[in-house]
Parts: C-alpha cells; sequence; structure tokens
C-alpha cells in the first residue's frame, strides 16, 4: 500500500479519537449542567435568608455558591464577585447552568442579585433564585422587572 494511503487511515483515525474525545467532553458537561440545575431546584421553596447557605435559609448568592459546589466548582461568596467568574454571555446565546446577574437601584442605593438558568429556548429562559420575599423560587426572565434590570449572564461550565 502507498504511503499517501497510510497517511490518509493516519489522519482519519485521528479525526475519529477526536471526534470521540469531544462527544465524551459533551457528555460531561451536559451532566454537570444536569447537576447543577437539580440542585437549584432542590432548594425550591427555601425561604430567603440574608448571608444564608442552607435549605433553612439561602441568599441568592448562597444559592449559586451551593449549585456550583454540587460540581466542585468553587464560586466567591457575594453575587458582585460572582459576576466576574466564567465567560460573558449575552441574550443570543445563554443555556441551562449559565449565572444571570442583576444590578437593582431603589432610592439611590443599589445591589446585586444573581439566578441560574434552568431553562432556555427560543426566546424563553427561565431561572431559579433567591428572593427577598419568596425565597426560592423560579421566575420568567421576560417579565418585566428582571429583563430591565439584568447586568450580565456568566458561564462558568465551559
Amino acid at each position: 500500500m502507498s504511503t499517501t494511503f497510510w497517511k490518509a487511515i493516519s489522519v482519519l483515525a485521528i479525526c475519529v479519537l477526536v471526534m470521540l474525545q469531544s462527544q465524551a467532553q459533551s457528555k460531561r458537561k451536559k451532566r454537570m449542567i444536569q447537576r447543577v440545575v437539580s440542585e437549584a431546584q432542590s432548594y425550591l421553596g427555601a425561604p430567603y435568608q440574608y448571608g444564608g447557605m442552607s435549605r433553612a435559609g439561602i441568599d441568592c448568592s448562597g444559592l449559586m455558591y451551593k449549585c456550583y459546589q454540587s460540581i466542585d466548582v468553587k464560586l466567591p461568596r457575594t453575587a458582585k464577585a460572582q459576576s466576574k467568574t466564567g465567560r460573558k454571555k449575552n441574550w443570543d446565546n445563554v443555556r441551562e447552568g449559565d449565572i444571570v446577574f442583576f444590578k437593582f437601584r431603589k432610592k439611590g442605593e443599589k445591589w446585586f442579585h444573581s439566578g441560574i438558568i434552568t431553562y432556555a429556548h427560543r426566546g424563553e429562559i427561565r431561572f431559579i433564585h433567591s428572593s427577598t420575599s419568596r425565597g426560592v423560587i423560579e421566575s420568567d426572565l421576560n417579565a418585566e422587572y428582571y429583563r430591565d434590570n439584568v447586568k450580565r449572564f456568566r458561564r462558568v461550565i465551559r
């Protein structure tokens, strides 16, 4: 057989190996996203508590911290610091597992808030967060109150 034939076989074998590795990484990434979202869902109904880190009471950044801790990713503890972690994303390419950050202003004060994207398809985006008035809930990101205060999206799972 010719040298060209063996070179072609070698290139084909390398391409197959790269494809298989990519598929394995993709499955691993999907499992990580599912785990983070599942962890967030397990907190639904938990009451809000400033600085809280448990199902007995948790704040928004504590929820992000605990969800990502479930896949051995350590996030900073505050929403403002978390908002600098990961890759920036925008409305058009947000996906499940991404974190959405908000910046609210009221009577001269401002504060950060965060939530984890649980569903993103054809413009419909839902997220779980710890609301100061309602505890851990799932909300529609397209609701005016949230949509108008989105500061940024971050992707921690690459």
